[in-house]
């Protein structure tokens, strides 16, 4: 097929040109047309072969299944797999220098023993594998990094009468076999990608005996938060009534829910994209985009289901309750208090994202601990990374976030566990020679709160969610039996099969006798294929013609958002519907004890390897943001002298963390107790030593890190 476009014959000066540009962008035209219409057809098929090999994930990487849920009690349709190869041969290792550097750079930060990283995707009315579909996404990265690599993957249908917890007590299964697999490596890391990052915080929550860092991409914690005039997604549950359609769905099911009503919901927040953009933007660039679209439209094709108490409990409790950030949730008769996982956890969130924006990503921090202070107390440590433009299914999808933004975050996993306990953001940069740099800056509370609008307008959701549970009780008990009486598995099959989204597909498959003599007519126009200049008017007409109806969907979708806003505040945001509201109060007040007190108490004692570690703490918070390096030098302390031989690990960690309290309760104190630690002067020469040639024997160390350690010196009179 050839893509060079046509050599124009006519002078542009000569009356016919115009004819001409005609001709040759009719000529165009047709040709992309029919060759649209055959991606079309191959799409159709594509999807009608994926349902015919069961959905598998639609994972580049070859794995190995080590536990079937479906085998144990409660059976779920989850199970657990390893990932075992690391590249094709069909796709060799970049040679770049400037990768091969930004590698050396990531895996040198690690020691040698890493511990398992589990992926987890969104089962949010598609199939898994989205987070390993591509040779560069956080599989990938994971493997080029040396990572043991797990995933968490699921079948088409669940079980009848599945239900979410099930689906955690499966997954607490998992991550205990991946605990024992790797017994020196500390609890498995787990990446949870939109609704499976939720997932991963309430397992968290609940079993943090057992989980390591918890990464949580595009997940919404705080799903009643957001900027008024941006984010309309959020009022579209209390103005259909609530919870009762998951309800109904799930009944005209048969007790299933079907996933492609969620993937329509997504695609509604966007006309221009979902009617005209992307298909303009394929139309447009037939000749190159064809496997690109194929490649995304085999995942997003994939309609998943859950059952109708899965759907059920999402809604209710998660979304129209925000029960998780209120400190409401149960699972598995315990109440689940975020507040207790035990290692770090990271945030990811973009400003591009409507469907997960930042303020639901990250406002249950501030709304579960209160304050900092409040983190500290309890050891934790929380990083948030916010994009500045990719949307939600970029986060988790888009190879260069993944090149990017998840390279560094696994690569930072281990060493997160040797920053002081608080709040930080994580952020990257480039230097001139291309070698990213990362490094973690405090933040306050109010750097989070700082991206809302600071309207207190979360009060109408109160209103909305008690009408939400009123409803659904009245379908329950009124309704229900007529739907259930009327419904059996054939009809619920029907009605999932004439859902739009899948008639699209197999409407334009080789089902359809229309569209036969489509491959033969684009297998002709492939090899006449004549694209038509750039310069064309008529090609300059078509983009005008395409931004015009494009611009006038986006016209359609914000006055449609700015409405559904509108009239949500209108409804429940006056005193009337105010006073049928719960009134329950976020349990996120922070809470009051004796740990400076007992911080304080323990200034002055200690040994040698105490006094080392609260000089490299000193150093490590001393500059603008603690750099990624720091964090890594730490893993050096071992061999540095005998007495530090057995302070690594969990023991080095928990180390830091009472270090970290002493220094942010008196840190004037804290280094002018130092000398009490190192009664001897050849020790303080030592640990002051052993710290620098750590911390501070870098060509572009800090200037500020240099005067803490220049004041340190003086300190213990070195």
């Amino acid at each position: 097929m050839s893509t060079t476009p046509t050599t124009r014959l006519t002078p542009t000066d000569s009356p016919l040109h115009w004819l001409t540009d005609a001709l040759e962008y009719t000529g165009d035209y047709f040709q992309r047309t029919v060759l649209f219409a055959d991606i079309m057809r191959r799409r159709g098929n594509q999807y009608l072969d994926h349902l015919r090999q069961g959905q598998p994930p639609v994972l580049t990487f070859s794995y190995d299944i080590l536990l079937d849920g479906r085998e144990m009690d409660p059976p779920t349709n989850f199970y657990l797999a390893r990932i075992r190869d690391r590249r094709t041969p069909s796709q060799p290792r970049r040679s770049d220098l400037k990768e091969k550097r930004r590698l050396l750079i990531a895996t040198s930060t690690r020691k040698a023993s890493t511990r398992p990283i589990i992926i987890i995707d969104p089962r949010a009315g598609h199939g898994p594998g989205i987070g390993g579909a591509k040779r560069d996404s956080e599989i990938g990265m994971a493997l080029d990094q040396g990572y043991p690599v797990y995933v968490i993957l699921f079948t088409t249908r669940p079980l009848a009468g599945q239900t979410l917890d099930h689906v955690q007590l499966a997954m607490a299964r998992f991550v205990e076999t991946v605990r024992d697999r790797h017994p020196q490596a500390g609890n498995p890391a787990i990446i949870g990608n939109c609704q499976a990052g939720w997932a991963a915080a309430l397992l968290g929550a609940v079993r943090p005996d057992i989980t390591g860092p918890i990464v949580m991409n595009g997940a919404p914690l705080s799903y009643w938060a957001g900027v008024k005039g941006k984010h309309p997604m959020r009022y579209k549950g209390g103005l259909t009534g609530g919870v009762w359609q998951a309800s109904l769905w799930g009944d005209l099911g048969n007790g299933m829910f079907d996933g492609a009503h969620l993937v329509a919901g997504f695609e509604d927040l966007n006309p221009a994209n979902t009617l005209w953009d992307k298909h303009y933007h394929l139309w447009a660039n037939v000749d190159t985009e064809a496997d690109r679209y194929l490649e995304f439209e085999r995942w997003w094709n994939g309609y998943y289901l859950l059952t109708a108490e899965e759907i059920h409990f999402i809604v209710d409790q998660l979304f129209v309750g925000n029960r998780a950030q209120r400190g409401q949730l149960v699972m598995n008769d315990q109440r689940v208090d975020l507040k207790a996982m035990k290692g770090p956890i990271v945030v990811f969130a973009s400003h591009g994202d409507n469907i997960t924006p930042p303020q639901q990503a990250l406002n249950w921090i501030p709304a579960e601990w209160g304050s900092v202070d409040e983190i500290r107390r309890r050891q934790q440590t929380i990083v948030y990374m916010v994009h500045g433009t990719i949307g939600h299914l970029g986060i988790f999808v888009s190879a260069g976030v993944s090149r990017k933004e998840h390279r560094e975050i696994i690569a930072s996993i281990d060493l997160m566990e040797f920053l002081s306990p608080g709040l930080y953001e994580m952020v990257i940069s480039d230097d001139d020679d291309g070698i990213r740099q990362v490094r973690f800056e405090a933040r306050e509370m109010a750097d989070i709160l700082a991206m809302d609008d600071g309207d207190d307008d979360q009060v109408a959701f109160g209103p909305a969610e008690a009408i939400s549970s009123y409803n659904d009780r009245v379908y329950r008990r009124l309704v229900r039996p007529w739907v259930k009486a009327a419904v059996n598995e054939a009809t619920a099959e029907t009605i999932r099969q004439l859902h739009p989204l899948r008639t699209s597909r197999y409407g334009f498959s080789d089902l359809n006798p229309w569209m036969a003599p489509v491959n033969r007519l684009a297998d002709e126009v492939k090899k006449q294929r004549r694209p038509v200049l750039p310069n064309n008017p008529f090609l300059a007409m078509e983009k005008f013609f395409s931004d015009t109806v494009s611009k006038s969907l986006d016209l359609f979708r914000d006055c449609r958002d700015r409405a559904t806003e509108s009239w949500f505040y209108a409804i429940f945001d006056n005193p009337w519907m105010r006073m049928i509201s719960t009134g329950e109060a976020t349990d996120g007040a922070a809470e009051t004890s004796g740990c400076r007190a007992g911080r304080l108490a323990a200034i002055d004692t200690g040994g040698f390897a105490d006094a080392v570690v609260r000089i490299m703490v000193a150093l490590a918070h001393a500059g603008a943001g603690t750099r990624r390096r720091s964090l890594a030098a730490y893993d050096g302390l071992a061999g540095r002298d005998v007495r530090l031989a057995d302070i690594h690990g969990r023991t080095l960690s928990e180390m830091i963390k009472k270090q970290s309290g002493i220094m942010k309760s008196a840190p004037e104190a804290a280094l002018s107790a130092l000398p009490c630690l190192l009664p001897c002067r050849a020790d303080r020469q030592k640990a002051l030593a052993v710290a620098s040639a750590l911390m501070v024997n870098e060509p572009d160390a800090d200037s500020q890190v240099i005067r803490m350690r220049d004041a340190i010196a003086a300190v213990l009179g070195n």
